[in-house]
């Protein structure tokens, strides 16, 4: 049977058929999907992890003990994962395990578009990189293959294209493996300097194994076409390549990005007139054509920067563009905004309304950046905004700490947040840490995280009480603002800041969009009393707008927060009727 799936869902799908057991994720865009999908088998025991550096560690608990493991992140989240991963490659594994990787070119939803294939170098495992469902779901069940046959963690490369692109997939049968006795194995598990000082040769002379599987492996092929023109690729631009030239040149499609292999690039670089590499992000392939000593053309006609298209490829090759192709300067732009009812954006009025400078986080609040609010001033990763505003403060002392704050969410919070609110406990500096509580994940979808009593097939979980671990960090000061309640807002951030105390300010309202979450009547406009003053507009709501000079509230979109209705002096925007 065949079923059109996305590329996340096949990766899920090869997880089932490849007889994996235990799946620890962090959720993050474009990788969530790969471990919702997976918890929709009841065979595979799914969870979400605080970050991604303890699930990559669940993961090696449950290879440790014998069985095939999974766990999923997005490029940056690898950077949180790397710890336990370089160390991987030295001790190996006991059940396969796999990590999969979702990087972002073009940024669609991160701060950076980092190529992941700088970490499977510097680990020294491989990385394989499908190019579309069918590809991800079989590259899977290789990739446990591979990482049991070379005692190695294995890494399959993602990215947005083909995480969230469709195509069709055939199912099979699930492989059922018997759970083995435990054996313990210390000189393999236990990387103190004696016992890694002997795994480093392992690695090396595993490194050297896999280049020569590289070679022969069905991963990587050739596609025989015009030989005026060679194009050596992989995942997504491979798709892209085949759209725009077809059979009409010969490619090199390489599924194993690391190691990658000599022989066969040299073997086919000898029957093309010309070589080109086409690869997003970082000229790794390239590089390895010039460490062999074979000419091609990569970056200079390819930039490193941004996502890829058939447009972009036809462009740098002077073809014309076709009379279906439609122009991105055709098409509207859409800037993110918070959503009606956002419980941040009365919070983020007020940070604005004070000028106060605000450290930001990851997370849906990081469009409090945006117009007309400006709340934020910086935002780098998650966790930087408790550790970033500590650090600020220190170094512009009593002054810096009466104007600025720091936000963070829920999640982000128990993700990384914990250890910069003890620093500042531990360190002492008067910073004021907002956790803006909306009850979910909201930023990648609505997975539930520690804060909210629910694990991730939506059953009764411990519920962190963030007050209690507040003032269990070693934080005196801490208290609970509805993010509604304009007036509580402004009196809590005024006082929290003044105070000569580190302190915590908990804004708690879920996510307007959480199904639970019931719509309040929509606010309506009195025309007689507007005076077109557009105070309302200065929350920036997607509901409200100027009509005619006058307030207009949209009341398909509104969902009756009343935060414009706290704003309106004239009295013109009323609460809808209960």
């Amino acid at each position: 049977m065949r079923k059109l799936m996305l590329g996340n869902e096949a990766v899920a799908r090869g997880l089932y058929e490849a007889g994996v057991k235990v799946v620890s994720s962090y959720p993050g865009t474009p990788s969530t999907e790969i471990t919702e999908y997976a918890a929709k088998y009841d065979e595979i025991y799914c969870e979400w992890a605080p970050n991604e550096k303890v699930a990559t560690e669940v993961a090696f608990g449950a290879s440790l003990r014998g069985v095939r493991t999974a766990c999923a992140m997005k490029h940056v989240g690898l950077n949180v994962a790397a710890d336990p991963l370089f160390t991987l490659s030295y001790t190996g594994v006991n059940g396969g395990f796999v990590l999969f990787v979702a990087d972002d070119p073009a940024m669609h939803s991160s701060q950076n578009e980092q190529d992941s294939r700088h970490y499977a170098i510097a680990a020294k495992v491989p990385m394989l990189e499908p190019a579309d469902s069918t590809e991800a779901k079989e590259f899977v069940k290789q990739a446990y293959e591979i990482s049991e046959e070379y005692d190695t963690p294995v890494i399959v490369r993602m990215c947005t294209r083909i995480a969230h692109s469709q195509s069709s997939v055939e199912l099979c049968e699930r492989k059922d493996l018997p759970l083995p006795a435990y054996e313990k194995n210390p000189r393999k598990y236990i990387m103190a300097p004696a016992n890694a000082i002997a795994r480093h040769p392992f690695v090396e002379e595993r490194t050297q194994k896999l280049a020569k599987l590289g070679e022969t492996s069905s991963l990587n092929r050739v596609e025989m076409g015009g030989t005026e023109k060679g194009i050596i690729c992989s995942g997504t631009c491979y798709q892209y390549v085949k759209e725009v030239f077809g059979d009409s040149v010969s490619v090199l499609k390489l599924g194993m990005v690391n190691p990658l292999p000599t022989d066969l690039i040299k073997d086919f670089a000898a029957k093309v007139d010309t070589l080109y590499v086409i690869e997003e992000l970082d000229g790794i392939i390239e590089s390895h054509l010039h460490s062999i000593g074979v000419k091609c053309i990569g970056k200079e006609m390819f930039p490193p920067i941004g996502e890829f298209s058939q447009a972009s490829i036809r462009a740098a090759f002077g073809m014309p563009k076709p009379d279906s192709e439609t122009a991105d300067s055709e098409i509207p732009v859409r800037p993110p905004v918070m959503c009606p009812g956002c419980p941040h954006r009365g919070l983020f009025y007020m940070l604005a309304k004070h000028k106060i400078t605000v450290l930001g986080d990851i997370g849906c609040y990081t469009l409090g950046s945006a117009a007309p609010l400006f709340a934020l001033d910086s935002t780098l990763c998650m966790g930087a905004s408790i550790s970033g505003i500590h650090g600020f403060n220190k170094a512009g002392g009593a002054e810096s700490e009466k104007k600025t704050a720091c936000v963070i969410g829920d999640s982000t919070f128990m993700h990384s947040g914990m250890t910069g609110l003890v620093n500042i406990a531990y360190n002492a500096s008067n910073s004021t840490v907002i956790i803006l509580d909306n009850s979910i994940t909201g930023m990648t979808g609505h997975q539930q995280n520690p804060t909210t009593g629910y694990n991730i097939k939506g059953d009764p979980a411990a519920k962190v009480d963030l007050e209690a671990l507040c003032h269990a960090l070693g934080i005196e000061r801490v208290r609970v603002v509805d993010p509604y309640d304009l007036k509580e807002c402004e009196e809590a951030i005024l006082e929290e800041i003044a105070v000569e105390a580190p302190s915590v300010i908990i804004s708690r309202r879920p996510c307007a969009l959480l199904k639970y979450v019931k719509a309040k009547p929509p606010v309506t406009v009195d025309e007689d009393k507007c005076v077109g003053c557009k105070m309302c507009m200065k929350i920036g709501c997607p509901a409200i707008s100027m009509k005619n000079g006058k307030a207009h509230v949209d009341p398909t979109l509104c969902v009756g927060c009343d935060v414009c209705t706290q704003l309106c002096r004239p009295n013109a925007m009323q609460k809808g009727e209960r």
